[in-house]
């Protein structure tokens, strides 16, 4: 059952847990929790959003899982975090503070875990978190923690520059980047 409106305006003082396990190929890396997900308690939640359908159409998933389905993903090598815990109703409500210190927890969690990418979605997010204004979709240059970065399009369906399918797009390039075969 949905989160009712009360459920999702008193979210603001909730985190979700990351989801992590051994031997991770990808972690993927939200901006922060939205209201509807801290009120859920699980990943990119929100109606509308195309996380979960992109990873499935790229070929990370064998099927659509649910946001309530976030912990099978280690079973696929996949893991989810954020830059910034602090759940709020839009990105733009975070502090250039919190997300320089977001990056410097961010690098921590992955040199500890070291997955083989870590695939931050959101190119002003990693921009911000980690002082590269230049950065674009698609594979950095730079590493993070000692693991490999791949930037990904924000999946929030606030994001109307990026479809659907270009999102599933460039995850199955990620996939297809470290060999990693259809699920």
């Amino acid at each position: 059952m949905p989160p009712t409106r009360a459920e999702i305006e008193a979210a603001g003082d909730r985190t979700i847990e990351d989801v992590l396990g051994p031997s991770l190929d990808v972690l993927f890396c939200g901006i922060n929790p939205g209201l509807y997900s801290a009120a859920t308690g699980h990943h990119f939640a929100r109606p509308g959003n195309r996380f979960w359908p992109a990873l499935h159409r790229s070929g990370f998933t064998p099927r659509l899982l649910s946001p309530a389905e976030q912990d099978l993903l280690p079973s696929f090598g996949l893991g989810i975090t954020n830059v910034v815990a602090r759940p709020s109703a839009q990105a733009a409500e975070l502090s250039q503070e919190e997300y320089r210190e977001g990056g410097v927890r961010l690098a921590r969690l992955v040199a500890e875990i070291r997955p083989r990418v870590l695939a931050v979605a959101g190119v002003t997010a990693y921009r911000t978190a980690f002082g590269r204004p230049k950065a674009a979709i698609g594979p950095q240059e730079e590493e993070v923690g000692g693991t490999a970065v791949w930037v990904l399009p924000n999946p929030s369906g606030l994001n109307a520059h990026w479809s659907l399918e270009r999102i599933a797009g460039e995850m199955r390039r990620l996939r297809e980047s470290i060999g990693r075969p259809e699920a």
